[in-house]
């Protein structure tokens, strides 16, 4: 194993150790306790963090294809088991953004040879039930919202062009493009509010890599260039993607990591490759050390705290420690092109 693969491995123990138990108790269930050291209400899963659970899931895909185990396989299938289970036997939310990203991960289940073909194709159909001609197309944030943004549309993109959906996936793009993506600077705004028009011009490191993972799905090699270029230039000091705090913030810098990793080895620049592996580094250095192995930082440019962790602190949240999962996750992948 490689240095930057024993790293995401250390990473994946140490969450597992201190995220990962049955649901409610039951045998053969499995999900990510939505903070440590977890209150009486994330030890029953209360608040239902469905999103961070997609992204939990699709990070221990990665490290099934990067170390096979069929322990964790099983795991695997018992946590998809267990997101229908804690989602009263759905798939699917009302909103869009949250059901495409478990959609993605189910995609990569689906090929280490698991059945989620139910939960895909309900996932599929609900995408679709999105799209409107409202402000020129794209889906909604949310089923009965008046809101368009990068969040839902560009996972959606990405899912319905790894479906082979390439058309459909291409409107959703071309949207963000013409809607969201800031002529000047080349960054991707959150998105429209298509009763008044105005446009949110947030700037999120998730909104770039669910933008830059849709182009990269329909070989935009020059709107991924610009992208790259953008955040090299405005939201990656020193080469270290920045972090936006706890909560659902904690996700961000991660998400784009993985976009990054997967443009990296397209392109002959470097700077995708660069900003992946000095994030990285910056991530791993800053870690804490807890009796479950190492706690990462909600700003990987700064040092984790110490332990006893602040009621407040945003490195008590899964989010955070997930996303620097799969940013090591995305660095192990690039190791033996550095």
């Amino acid at each position: 194993m490689t240095a930057l693969a024993d790293r995401a491995a250390i990473a994946e123990r140490a969450i597992r150790d201190r995220h990962l138990r049955r649901v409610w108790g039951l045998p053969g269930t499995v999900l990510g306790r939505s903070g440590w050291p977890s209150s009486a209400g994330q030890r029953v899963h209360w608040h239902w963090n469905y999103w961070w659970q997609a992204h939990l899931l699709d990070t221990l895909v990665d490290a099934q294809l990067r170390d096979p185990s069929p322990h964790r396989l099983k795991l695997i299938d018992r946590f998809v088991v267990s997101v229908r289970l804690r989602n009263f036997g759905k798939w699917i939310n009302d909103y869009y953004d949250d059901i495409a990203w478990l959609g993605l991960a189910l995609q990569r289940v689906g090929h280490l040879g698991l059945d989620v073909r139910g939960g895909l194709e309900a996932i599929s159909s609900r995408l679709r039930e999105g799209w409107t001609d409202d402000a020129g197309g794209g889906i909604w944030w949310r089923v009965g919202d008046d809101f368009k943004n990068a969040p839902a549309n560009g996972p959606a993109a990405i899912f319905h062009a790894r479906e082979g959906a390439t058309q459909h996936a291409r409107g959703l793009t071309d949207w963000m493009t013409e809607w969201l993506v800031d002529p000047d600077s080349g960054l991707v705004w959150d998105g429209l509010r298509v009763g008044s028009g105005e446009l949110v011009r947030h700037i999120f490191t998730y909104c770039q890599g669910v933008y830059l993972g849709a182009c990269l799905e329909l070989s935009e090699v020059d709107r991924v260039e610009r992208t790259i270029q953008a955040v090299a230039e405005h939201v990656a000091p020193n080469g270290v993607i920045r972090g936006q705090e706890g909560g659902d913030g904690g996700l961000f810098a991660g998400i784009l990591a993985r976009y990054l990793a997967l443009a990296a080895p397209l392109l002959p620049s470097g700077i995708a490759r660069e900003l992946v592996i000095r994030s990285a580094d910056a991530c791993w250095s800053g870690a804490t050390d807890t009796p479950h192995g190492p706690l990462f930082s909600a700003d990987w440019a700064t040092p984790a705290p110490s332990l006893p962790l602040a009621a407040d602190a945003p490195e008590r949240d899964l989010s955070v420690q997930v996303s620097a999962w799969m940013l090591l996750e995305a660095a192990a992948t690039l190791e033996h092109r550095i």
